[in-house]
């Protein structure tokens, strides 16, 4: 067994552990072809990137170290005993090789995907070539089981009112900041708005960064829950909440290979929104030669899509 240790490495969305090169409990030749790991604690696992550390100052021999990110997830004070042993690839990768063979994925196989990218059992390559096929062809239903598989996992937040407000900007434009307008007005005429926003995508700063300049916005949904009850409005950083966190991890792949279809967007946007609760919900859609939809058409497409899966997820919901 290995004791716990946390380690200051910020390998965000990634789960980091660390392992010394001069390991006494383990041979870190064993892990250095596949690094992805299982680190355990009695019934307590957690899936992991493993780096092999040459200098003893950063982790000792007897010891297993945790980055932020990983520390937090897994739960467990420093000093505890865990283990390791290789992690077994996800099954569902099966699905992944199906759809780049160009089939159409059932709704079970997309729940097993993102299960499994929301659980870090996927590493960047994987992601990325289950995007980059979802990009080349995504079904209607698919789209529609992405959305509801990506809204199930994570935190789901339930507010107690008849109408739940929210609204959402699709991006691409630098400075666009009308959520720091619309989420005081709308609370101040009574309505609760959860409103999650995200960080830095295409410009220095997101709605989140900017908020941050006022008030903290890394809150858990506890604490964003007794804020929207003082207050009915708050705008906090959606990755703190855990709320759609597979979004999360697809959106850190995206970015780099700059993907960004339609279909992949509405899922991410309102898998977000289902899991924030909200019931109506306001798309702020951009049109013009510099925003990410160049024409009137595109934008109409798009509104059409945004409808089509709110209406039949409110079908659902019943």
């Amino acid at each position: 067994m290995l004791k716990l240790r946390r380690i200051g490495l910020d390998s965000y969305p990634e789960n980091m552990a660390v392992l010394s090169a001069g390991c006494r409990v383990y041979r870190a030749e064993e892990f250095r072809a596949l690094r992805k790991i299982e680190v355990s604690c009695g019934p307590q696992q957690i899936l992991a990137t493993l780096m092999i550390a040459e200098d003893n100052g950063l982790v000792e021999p007897d010891e297993l170290a945790l980055g932020k990110q990983a520390f937090r997830r897994f739960g467990q004070p420093e000093g505890s005993l865990v283990s390791i042993a290789q992690a077994t690839p996800p099954r569902s990768l099966d699905a992944v090789r199906a759809k780049i063979k160009g089939r159409t994925l059932s709704t079970d196989q997309i729940d097993a995907i993102i299960r499994d990218i929301a659980a870090h059992r996927y590493s960047p390559m994987e992601i990325t070539a289950f995007l980059i096929s979802s990009a080349s062809f995504l079904t209607t239903d698919e789209m529609m089981s992405l959305t509801r598989a990506m809204s199930k996992v994570g935190n789901r937040l339930h507010w107690d009112r008849p109408v739940v407000p929210d609204k959402h900007c699709i991006g691409g434009i630098p400075g666009n900041r009308t959520s720091m307008i619309v989420v005081p007005i709308v609370a101040a005429h009574g309505l609760p708005i959860p409103k999650t926003s995200s960080r830095a995508i295409t410009s220095p700063a997101g709605t989140a960064d900017t908020m941050e300049v006022l008030a903290n916005v890394d809150l858990t949904a506890d604490a964003m829950r007794r804020v929207v009850e003082a207050e009915n409005g708050c705008i906090v950083w959606g990755g703190h909440v855990n709320l759609s966190p597979a979004d999360d991890v697809l959106i850190s792949v995206e970015r780099p290979l700059s993907i960004d279809t339609r279909e992949q967007m509405v899922a991410s946007i309102l898998s977000k929104k289902i899991a924030a609760g909200s019931t109506h919900l306001v798309i702020d859609i951009p049109v013009g030669p510099t925003a990410k939809v160049r024409t009137q058409d595109e934008a109409i497409r798009l509104r059409k899509m945004f409808e089509y899966v709110g209406a039949q997820q409110q079908k659902k919901e019943g």
